[in-house]
């Protein structure tokens, strides 16, 4: 098995990676099987189906709303962001659907598509149906499709496990544990990046690598510009949650000028922290808007790596592209270590899985950079994640926003305390990262269905929508 620190992060469409874009890919890829066999033109209707997690929050999350963009073969990264909802719009009021963006089929969004709230597929919480049919009624052509987390989608082939990877391709240094990537470090006297970027060379040049790895980083600080630059004041939804990035950037810019001024340093000893609030509520905000977002290795975690990797370009000399390269290479390997050893859905592990694999992806990216050995790297991950263990995923009316968003913020900083606490180690703990995914991965599966991202357990039934 294998896996690319470009499968972990891409670019996609909030507000969440495996509640809006796992749909979209399915349907997208339900679309162009349909091209591929030839049953596109014969198709008049398409009858899709939403379980589990995805039924119980889906409309919360859009997950409706990718099933359709996705049927008319939009992809996550290059749909039109600030479109999608008119599209969206336009095909529930004419009841038509552009199906593969090739022809025009008749679409009723109550009766062809249909969130089961109570009803669940096996092999992973997030499971869809789509099925094709031609003018006389006939079945032209039906699958199954599980959004695992992330953004990755699996078919009914599927072993059951999120750990599934269909990609054979041979690496330079495979691992599935911290330890055989520690032992890869210590054998070949290598950085974890630099296992990573050897890695990656079985499927591009180390040139591709660094270019695409830049230009998630540069949708990153879009993502924070456009979060911070909205002009609406509450985000959608009911919950009429109000947007605080915009204010919070023009209020930390006035007193940074007030002390240019004066002449004076800032005095707050804990300066940083007020930017990397600031960056990680603008990149979910924007999340929780549909924007462009960059899957960290999902959507609900999406501030944590680029807050703190904003707070490292921002706040610690010596920081350039070659070290954003690293950060992003080391923070992958720890995530494909979750992946593989664990989940990185909350639907099936709760929030454990998405906020605490960030944080812990954050964390040991930032000890990498800030100089540290890999063993100290793999402390700081292991403490990331070591105190999120058991964090529930119960999002308030099935919206990416509460608790989401102010979570993202708390764990940026304890991802970068994490770093900080792992350069005083010399990479000596008690606990292994190994461990503490072993660890995860039983809490996830005690862990009761309410508190895995169906929105029928804790705040969730907590706090009233107004």
């Amino acid at each position: 098995m294998a896996l690319s620190a470009l499968d972990l992060f891409s670019v996609g469409i909030g507000p969440s990676s495996s509640h809006t874009v796992g749909p979209m890919r399915a349907a997208r890829r339900f679309a162009l099987a349909l091209d591929e066999l030839g049953l596109i033109e014969a198709t008049t209707r398409v009858d899709a189906q939403l379980y589990g997690s995805l039924g119980a929050t889906g409309h919360g999350h859009g997950s409706d709303r990718a099933v359709l963009l996705g049927l008319e073969g939009e992809d996550p990264e290059t749909v039109d962001t600030d479109r999608a909802l008119d599209r969206v719009k336009q095909v529930r009021a004419s009841g038509r659907l552009h199906l593969g963006g090739i022809r025009d089929i008749d679409f009723d969004t109550d009766e062809d598509l249909t969130m089961h709230r109570r009803r669940s597929l096996p092999t992973h919480p997030n499971g869809m149906t789509f099925e094709a049919f031609d003018g006389s009624g006939v079945s032209l052509l039906h699958r199954t499709y599980y959004s695992v987390g992330g953004g990755f989608v699996v078919d009914e082939g599927a072993s059951g496990s999120d750990r599934v990877v269909e990609d054979e391709t041979p690496v330079a240094y495979p691992f599935e544990k911290g330890k055989e990537l520690l032992a890869h470090c210590r054998e070949n006297d290598l950085s974890i990046a630099q296992v990573m970027m050897a890695n990656e060379l079985s499927w591009r040049t180390e040139a591709q690598v660094r270019a695409q790895l830049l230009h998630l980083w540069d949708v990153m600080q879009q993502c924070v510009e456009n979060g911070c630059t909205r002009t609406e004041t509450t985000l959608p939804g009911g919950l009429k949650v109000r947007r605080r990035a915009p204010n919070l950037r023009t209020e930390l810019r006035e007193q940074e000028a007030a002390a240019r001024v004066g002449g004076a340093p800032m005095l707050d000893p804990l300066w940083a922290m007020e930017w990397v609030n600031l960056y990680a509520l603008a990149v979910n905000e924007e999340n929780a808007s549909g924007g462009r977002i960059v899957t960290a290795p999902t959507n609900g975690a999406a501030g944590i790596i680029p807050a703190v990797l904003h707070f490292y370009t921002r706040f610690v000399d010596g920081a350039d592209d070659d070290k954003v390269v690293e950060f992003l290479l080391t923070a992958a390997a720890i995530g494909i270590l979750f992946k593989l050893g664990a989940s990185i859905s909350g639907a099936e592990v709760g929030c454990q899985g998405e906020v605490g694999s960030a944080c812990s992806m954050a964390a040991g990216g930032l000890a990498a950079v800030l100089g540290g050995t890999p063993e100290q790297v793999e402390n700081a991950a292991e403490i990331g994640i070591e105190h999120n263990l058991g964090l529930t995923c119960d999002p308030v009316g099935g919206l990416v926003q509460i608790p989401c968003i102010e979570r993202n913020a708390i764990a940026s900083v304890k991802a970068i305390n994490a770093a900080r606490l792992s350069r005083h180690g010399g990479g000596h703990h008690k606990v292994t990262l190994d461990q503490a995914i072993k660890t995860m991965r039983e809490t996830g599966a005690d862990m009761k269905i309410k508190y895995k991202e169906t929105s029928r357990g804790g705040l969730a039934v907590n706090v009233i929508e107004c």
